[in-house]
């Protein structure tokens, strides 16, 4: 059983760390790196996990572990909604799109349809996104309610740039500009070269169940080029929502 805990927990890390060697995944999970190393040769052998493209001795969780997830959160079901309309929102934009899921306190990227162009921004599916720092985080944050709101931003915040707010009362403003304009903004807050406009899709309940964002390095994102994603992402997200039976403007947020 041990070893099934062990294996279970690696998974979880890599997840969370992705690309991650087996010496800071050792360091992690307090483990010697030998046992490391076997327990990651069985999630390779079993398909859960694969070496990082360009850097093979890291790790990264492969399609195996999103497909199970999906299936346990009803993912499936979202993304084959979800992919028409990113999909357009793309051709509309001509930059690469994501779609991410609230999980607790933190958003993960659950799709991504990549620009043509020769500069732009990749990131593995799985990719966890800070709810502060990022734009389909903050978009999701600003469609849940004042009080949960409040809980989020109460928990310590941590700084990833130069940029990154991490005062509360900066964060509660943001939140209500976001809510007001209906897109949020992350202007490399979370990388320094990765910016992105979001906007948070609402299910049945009004609450947020995904975002849609549209991601552009840094150096290429104007102001008018941000004002006009964040106009069609906006409006990208809404269509989403009201094909999952979600009111686009009716937000728990707004009913809290």
């Amino acid at each position: 059983m041990q070893n099934v805990r062990n294996a279970l927990r690696a998974l979880e890390e890599v997840a969370e760390r992705q690309p991650i060697g087996v010496a800071d995944l050792a360091r992690a999970m307090e483990l010697p790196k030998s046992s490391v190393q076997r327990t990651l040769v069985t999630l390779h052998e079993a398909g859960w996990i694969r070496p990082a493209e360009g850097r093979p001795t890291r790790w990264q969780v492969t399609a195996k572990a999103l497909h199970v997830g999906r299936r346990a959160t009803g993912e499936l079901g979202l993304r084959d909604a979800a992919v028409p309309v990113m999909e357009e929102l793309r051709a509309r934009t001509d930059e690469t799109v994501h779609l991410a899921v609230p999980e607790g306190e933190r958003v993960v990227l659950v799709e991504r349809l990549e620009t043509g162009q020769p500069v732009r921004i990749i990131l593995p599916l799985g990719q966890v996104l800070p709810v502060h720092a990022s734009a389909n985080g903050k978009a999701v944050l600003a469609a849940r309610s004042d009080a949960e709101v409040a809980e989020q931003l109460a928990g310590g915040l941590a700084r990833f740039t130069d940029t990154t707010a991490t005062d509360p009362a900066v964060l509660r403003a943001e939140v209500d500009e976001i809510r007001a304009r209906g897109w949020a903004t992350n202007r490399g807050e979370w990388r320094a070269d990765v910016s992105a406009v979001a906007a948070a899709v609402l299910g049945e309940s009004g609450r947020p169940v995904a975002s849609l964002s549209v991601n552009v390095p840094t150096a290429r994102l104007t102001d008018p080029m941000r004002d006009r994603f964040g106009a069609l992402v906006a409006e990208a997200a809404g269509r989403l929502s009201e094909a999952l039976g979600g009111r686009p403007g009716r937000s728990a947020a707004r009913r809290a």
